[in-house]
């Protein structure tokens, strides 16, 4: 833990348990929240073909559409755990290694 400890920068291990709960939080709402979205834009797996296409294509919207709701969810939930900064950096050095750099700039 330790090691973890120094390339984060953290001083604590209450901060580090605090990190971690977050990104379980996040991780658990951005999958939760993607369903409800889905059927909220008129795409519930109901609406797509019975076929094995339609099935992996309502799947690879969900997954696609979880994505950038996690990004949002880390930076809420790092705000009310108050760790933003940590997790601004997190996020900004994770979407500049996706190529997606130029959205800080």
């Amino acid at each position: 833990m330790e090691k973890l400890k120094k390339r984060w920068g953290i001083t604590s291990n209450m901060q580090l348990v605090v990190i971690f709960v977050v990104f379980a939080i996040t991780g658990s709402s951005s999958v939760y929240v993607a369903k409800p979205f889905l059927d909220f834009l008129g795409m519930a797996p109901e609406n797509f073909p019975d076929d094995w296409w339609g099935s992996a294509l309502y799947w690879t919207l969900r997954i696609l559409l979880i994505f950038p709701f996690y990004q949002v969810l880390l930076i809420i939930y790092g705000w009310l755990f108050g760790q933003f900064k940590f997790f601004w950096a997190f996020e900004k050095k994770m979407l500049s290694r996706m190529g997606l750099g130029f959205l800080f700039k």
